[in-house]
């Protein structure tokens, strides 16, 4: 798994109690043998696109708040390939 992968998961590991969508896709991050983060988002679905759509906005601007531009840069990176 690739770094932006890992900052992804542990990401996603704080929505795994109160969001099933969030759960679900820590589960298929940590089960999945993704090379890269195009590989994982050319596997996601519709409705996981529109969770992290609206998880990683928040977790950016959070990591930039922290003054972890280096989390903030690969965050940003599964970001953009939602588009």
């Amino acid at each position: 798994m690739d770094q932006t992968l890992r900052y992804l998961r542990e990401t996603l590991s704080n929505y795994t109690e109160d969001y099933a969508e969030g759960r679900h896709l820590y589960l298929k991050l940590s089960k999945g043998a993704y090379a890269s983060e195009a590989s994982f988002v050319r596997d996601l679905g519709q409705k996981e696109i529109y969770f992290l759509n609206r998880m990683l906005p928040k977790e950016i601007n959070y990591a930039k708040e922290e003054q972890d531009e280096k989390r903030a840069h690969e965050l940003n990176e599964v970001f953009e390939l939602l588009f």
